[in-house]
């Protein structure tokens, strides 16, 4: 039987000399361990692969991951998942310690702060607001049963007892209402009016949001004001597990080869263009400049780097190979339907060198008082031309 080492000391300290961790979290970070929170067989995540971690059959490993700095994958496929090697879709996971306090500094704790967190995941969120604040002032919401029950075994296990809840978190949760801090832990593509009606004025909302067009998040921090609107910058990029209902499950087909559709037309694109593969700023950027469109990147059979994109409201489509050292020498560009979707692609790519590479951080987000998402670059009144380019023939 090995021995538990000194529970999450070398991270604490690694975060704690880089400023990721203020001194007022040290204690809540020391009396809430994140190994109470993981199971015993976990997939931990690092250089683009996972691994499988079991901490019966190997414990120091499993004590070497749950003090990392890495996200940990506790539940694959929505809970239908068997066996130890991973499944095909994330559905639950431990974040990044780094990024989890990071949030925590977006959402600038203090003492006596009431706190609404979206999505409960392990708990370990829950139970460090709960050691800083008090159990009486957090709510934790989680849709999944199975998590929900895990999570308050843990939240037990360590002493900690905020409330949390199973329901639909897209809700929020009135009976405690309002909040002076909204803190969501699932991706969202529309943010619901739940959380601001929830929210006291000048309350705060830290959240990860993105567009259809990727899996690219930013973390948004939202200021609740009088009218209802909340409006803020986003703080840093990252991605997250996306809110379930409002996944989009799309697989590119690939195109390529002599039987193209007959309105399909063909072109070529510049090398630059090829960045949109590797740039994550820009991946954000082009989400945000071109609606209603879904990319995919990769690579096709013959190992030649790619983009598809597919329209969401209509069969327009695309896809763009890149070709020579590197994908940046050459490129094919064919693209069909009502809209020609690597255009818009290209006009937003011009856009935003023309401003000279914005990174995300110049970017905002506003919730009006009716609902509608408006993003802004610099300030609120000037707002993201949405689409730069139209459709084709506009």
């Amino acid at each position: 039987m090995t021995a538990a080492p000194e529970a999450g000391k070398g991270l604490r300290d690694l975060l704690l000399d880089s400023g990721v961790i203020t001194p007022d979290w040290v204690k809540a970070y020391d009396v809430v361990s994140r190994e109470l929170f993981l199971p015993d067989v976990m997939w931990p995540f690092e250089n683009g692969r996972d691994f499988v971690v079991s901490k019966t059959d190997n414990p120091e490993e499993w004590y070497r991951w749950a003090d990392a700095d890495v996200p940990i994958t506790t539940q694959w496929d929505d809970g239908h998942h068997t066996g130890t090697a991973p499944g095909e879709l994330r559905t639950s996971s431990g974040s990044m310690p780094s990024l989890v306090f990071s949030m925590f500094g977006d959402l600038s704790v203090v003492d006596g702060v009431k706190v609404l967190e979206i999505g409960t995941g392990t708990g370990w969120c829950a139970g460090l607001l709960s050691a800083r604040l008090g159990d009486r002032n957090v709510v934790s919401v989680e849709l999944d049963a199975a998590v929900a029950d895990s999570a308050r075994k843990a939240l037990d296990a360590a002493g900690r007892h905020p409330r949390v809840v199973t329901a639909d978190g897209l809700l929020g949760w009135p009976e405690r209402a309002p909040y002076d801090r909204v803190i969501v832990t699932a991706s969202v593509r529309d943010v619901p009016r739940a959380w601001i009606d929830q929210a006291r004025p000048g309350a705060l909302i830290v959240m990860p949001w993105g567009t259809r067009y990727s899996h690219q998040d930013a973390i948004a921090r939202l200021v609740v004001a009088e009218d209802g609107t909340a409006t803020g910058r986003f703080t840093r990029l990252a991605r997250f597990m996306q809110i379930r209902s409002q996944r989009l499950d799309i697989r590119h087909t690939d195109y390529m080869g002599d039987d193209w559709p007959g309105d399909t037309r063909e072109s070529v694109t510049t090398p630059a263009t090829s960045s949109i593969m590797s740039n994550i700023t820009l991946e954000f950027v082009l989400g945000l400049l071109v609606p209603g469109c879904v990319h995919v990147s990769g690579r096709d059979a013959d190992g030649t780097p790619g983009v598809w994109l597919y329209g969401l409201t209509d069969r327009s489509w695309a896809a763009a190979y890149f070709y020579g050292e590197d994908g940046r020498s050459d490129s094919r560009v064919f693209q069909g339907g009502p809209r020609s979707l690597w255009d818009e692609v290209e006009a937003a790519h011009r856009w935003w060198v023309e401003r000279e590479r914005p990174g995300h951080e110049e970017f905002g987000l506003t919730v009006t008082a009716d609902g509608q998402q408006r993003v802004w670059l610099g300030e609120p009144s000037e707002l993201v031309p949405q689409a730069v380019l139209g459709r084709r023939g506009a």
